[in-house]
């Protein structure tokens, strides 16, 4: 079957939104929980538009682990890599409302899950042959 790039692109495009959404409210030094949400999407709509390019099955979780054992024949993570997707898939809410548990991750660790997105957003547009600029629209 044939890719799908034209979808994967509009993934990758999402995803964007989020990065440079929380890249911004970061440098304006934002509250960090707040960041981390926009994070956590990205980097989830990033790993799943591998899946929509190969016209794969879409998972249904958030679980960001999860959905790295279903790429793996794709791209590779460190064990650090892969200790930050633990660490983001934390960052998931599953509702709107405040949970008096929910813990305000460091300037530090943001910045750290950062720059794990931005290499990881150029790292799937190399393997999906995409130039980075196409997504930042």
């Amino acid at each position: 079957m044939k890719p799908n790039k034209k979808l994967a692109l509009d993934w990758l495009n999402k995803a964007w939104h989020h990065y440079s959404s929380g890249k911004l409210l970061y440098e304006a030094e934002h509250y960090t929980d707040t960041i981390s949400i926009d994070l956590h999407y990205a980097v989830e709509i990033i790993l799943k538009s591998i899946l929509v390019y190969d016209n794969a099955k879409i998972i249904k979780t958030h679980n960001l682990l999860e959905i790295y054992t279903h790429i793996t024949s794709k791209i590779d993570f460190s064990n650090e890599e892969i200790d930050l997707l633990d660490i983001i898939s934390k960052y998931h809410i599953k509702g709107s409302y405040p949970v008096t548990d929910r813990k305000m991750p460091s300037r530090e660790e943001i910045k750290r899950v950062l720059e794990f997105t931005e290499y990881l957003l150029e790292e799937v547009c190399n393997i999906l042959k995409f130039e980075l600029a196409e997504i930042k629209i």
